[in-house]
């Protein structure tokens, strides 16, 4: 007998991806640890991650919004001014990088740049220029608005159980004058590009290994409990400054993200990984989740993501799976070029 002979269908490709129908594929995530109905969660991270926490909410989980916002203010203005997006107004968080840069400035580690972009008389914070269209009076407004989303980092990581991050992009634009890892290149949303000021940097998997572990330790010294839940975006990049095609650039960065959170998952107690970017990028759903841009990802995709979250949540936490032995009727059959086609053989019938 070999260690084939012990494994359940969902170990082997064919019975647990090719011969299901894709919607009926079930059984990839159990949860390492329990999130209860009422306990805490934040939701940080790139674009797919405002989906999350939407989805948290209409599902009955306790998604915690740390930054409200001010009452008077229509729907298309809050999400506008980002209320109600993440669990902080720090817009999206594509890199590990600025994620650690927001715990290191909340808690105190480090100091936050005090510049400010200018355009057209108002006031614009360029570690995050999409947060408040219209800027701010004064760049002492600014920075009382970035510290108030400070503190809301603060209140919300101290009293929450569990923070789901979502990992975007592996490149990112870095301000030599002080280190500043800036969430886009100056220029685009906001700001003026200066050549010699603003460099890009591809991160490595030890960078981003070792900025999602400092972050992580970080948190944790303000709230020893807080478990963290990574998932990687399967919304593929807009674009790539590195001057190759977008589509291998994706590819890199997607592989090195998710190599990253498995690393975790290995590295650090109470580190899950949910696989929302298997879900919608898998071979079995052939882009079905994707609008024609095969950018961004339909609510259809949305909400089948978040069906198996759900799903998996309703499983005790770190189960084992019963074990299938499976008993082959017959050897395999043909020729194949790879040798572990032949473990096919011993799925269970």
């Amino acid at each position: 007998m070999n260690p084939y002979q012990a494994l359940p269908a969902r170990s082997f490709w064919r019975s647990a991806v090719a011969e299901p129908d894709p919607l009926a594929i079930d059984d990839l995530w159990t949860p390492a640890f329990a999130i209860g109905q009422d306990e805490p969660i934040l939701t940080a991270g790139s674009c797919f991650a405002a989906h999350i926490g939407r989805a948290l909410l209409e599902r009955g989980m306790n998604w915690y919004d740390a930054e409200p916002a001010p009452p008077g203010l229509t729907e298309q203005e809050r999400r506008a001014r980002h209320y109600g997006v993440f669990s902080f107004r720090t817009g999206n968080i594509y890199t590990a990088a600025v994620l650690r840069q927001w715990l290191s400035w909340a808690f105190g580690r480090t100091t936050p740049p005090t510049g400010a972009w200018l355009d057209e008389g108002r006031y614009h914070d360029p570690c995050r220029p999409s947060v408040e269209p219209g800027g701010h009076a004064s760049a002492e407004k600014m920075l009382a608005a970035r510290g108030t989303t400070l503190a809301a980092i603060r209140e919300a990581v101290t009293e929450a159980g569990c923070l789901v991050f979502t990992l975007g992009l592996t490149e990112a634009w870095r301000d030599r004058a002080d280190g500043t890892v800036l969430p886009s290149c100056p220029g685009t949303v906001r700001g003026t590009f200066d050549p010699d000021r603003h460099v890009l940097h591809r991160f490595t998997f030890d960078e981003v290994r070792r900025d999602l572990t400092d972050a992580v330790a970080l948190a944790r010294e303000a709230n020893p409990r807080l478990r963290v839940l990574l998932t990687v975006s399967p919304v593929p990049l807009t674009a790539t400054a590195t001057g190759g095609h977008a589509l291998t650039a994706n590819t890199y960065s997607k592989s090195l993200l998710r190599t990253v959170a498995g690393q975790l998952t290995e590295d650090l107690d109470d580190v899950d990984y949910f696989p929302s970017y298997e879900l919608i990028t898998g071979l079995p759903f052939r882009s079905r989740f994707y609008a024609p841009n095969l950018r961004e990802v339909t609510s259809e995709g949305v909400d089948f993501v978040m069906r198996h979250f759900m799903a998996g949540l309703s499983r005790p936490s770190a189960e084992p799976r019963p074990v299938r032995t499976g008993t082959p009727a017959a050897g395999p059959k043909g020729v194949d070029t790879c040798d572990d086609a032949v473990l096919d053989y011993y799925r269970p019938r």
